[in-house]
């Protein structure tokens, strides 16, 4: 793979100027119909009624996905948690998973609170709950979508593997939703253990109580840039050490430093300036799934602001341990880093390619037309020009 090189170093410093541009690759996930999604109490009443109604009827019928929503009319900060979207308590059999801004989304009903919605269905979402920029919301749920998603269907779980997204693809394909490790979810996370030891998306209190020791010793009891920096590599050598099967490369790499920046972004009310996310509200998210009361979101369309500033605190190279063993951590140079988005896009596809070596009919179509989602965003969210792929061919 590449040089072998201890936990502990650090490595050469990427253009901080770069890492800017590639802020928008970070958080999870948006949708709408190129309009904004109403907010109308009674029509998402209906919505969420038909939603559920639709994968309880006995039948999944074929999608043709429709194309990924613009941004919406209203950009500025909002009451969120509003009278049409109140909290409620998990039902049996609602899907939630690794992801805190989408369990949040769907307790509150911007999202069927089965947990299981369309990649238009989501974007709309965190456009509407966390004023989530379009081309980055576009880009991370359709980089879900094809990896996790049914597409043919066009539905995607939150959290695990579930017959409310329809029938079985053809494997290797498993349309497992966003608990499936090593495609979307990944090692190393805040509030999540890694894979190895048994558990990936459930919310894990010793892990929550570190976020909550960093935030008192490095931000006064907040959770801010400085904490993300020194929690984030800390948590990477956490794995080092106790994971030998640690891989934090490709698409982790990327995502993984985007976890770090999505709480200051986008957990901290809109109406407040200083960037500082108090444990209460942090407890709220991670933990309840919850908006804390009288939340607003953000007073502009949001990415992941900070991600220059967290990872120059500690430069970090993709890699993962070998050899099935801990502290033996080697740098993947055939990996995407943030000076090499291109090579993230061709992973993704080839990915793709290895889930659905030889898809027909809708399936087929549906994957062509996902892939072409997924491109029309990459020049925004990663900040760089690549050339588009074509694996499965054009409509």
């Amino acid at each position: 793979m590449g040089e072998k090189v201890a936990p502990q170093k650090t490595f050469t410093m990427i253009s901080k100027a770069f890492v800017v541009l590639t802020t928008l690759l970070f958080s999870f996930n948006a949708l709408s119909t190129s309009l904004a999604f109403p907010n109308d109490p009674e029509f998402l009443k209906r919505q969420e009624i038909e939603d559920i109604s639709s994968r309880t009827g006995g039948g999944f019928g074929a999608v043709n996905p429709p194309p990924p929503p613009g941004p919406p009319r209203f950009t500025g900060t909002k009451l969120v948690h509003d009278r049409a979207h109140p909290w409620k308590p998990l039902r049996n059999g609602d899907e939630r998973g690794p992801c805190p801004g989408m369990n949040t989304l769907a307790s509150h009903g911007y999202i069927s609170r089965d947990g299981v919605a369309s990649p238009s269905q989501m974007v709309t979402a965190v456009q509407e709950g966390f004023n989530m920029e379009n081309q980055f919301a576009i880009f991370v749920t359709y980089l879900a979508h094809l990896m996790n998603g049914n597409l043919v269907t066009d539905l995607l779980s939150i959290g695990g593997k579930t017959r409310k997204t329809g029938p079985n693809p053809p494997p290797p394909a498993h349309a497992g939703g966003f608990n499936v490790h090593g495609t979307f979810e990944g090692d190393g996370g805040m509030t999540r253990a890694d894979a190895f030891f048994g558990d990936n998306h459930s919310f894990n209190e010793t892990l929550f109580q570190k976020f909550v020791d960093f935030s008192n010793n490095y931000g006064d009891g907040y959770y801010n840039l400085t904490v993300a920096g020194e929690l984030r590599f800390q948590r990477l050598q956490d794995s080092i050490a106790t994971n030998p099967q640690f891989s934090f490369k490709n698409v982790r790499y990327f995502t993984g430093y985007g976890e770090s920046a999505f709480p200051i972004n986008f957990f901290v009310d809109g109406r407040k300036t200083d960037r500082k996310l108090d444990m209460a509200s942090a407890r709220s998210f991670f933990n309840d799934m919850r908006f804390p009361p009288d939340f607003h979101r953000p007073p502009k369309p949001t990415s992941n602001e900070g991600i220059a500033e967290i990872f120059s605190m500690h430069p970090f190279l993709p890699g993962g341990n070998v050899d099935g063993k801990v502290n033996n951590f080697m740098v993947d140079p055939t990996s995407a880093d943030f000076t090499k988005p291109c090579v993230l896009y061709e992973d993704i596809v080839k990915t793709v390619q290895g889930l659905y070596p030889n898809p027909t009919g809708v399936l087929k179509r549906n994957l062509i037309k996902n892939l072409g989602f997924l491109y029309s965003s990459l020049s925004a969210a990663l900040g760089a020009q690549c050339d588009q792929l074509f694996p499965y061919g054009q409509l």
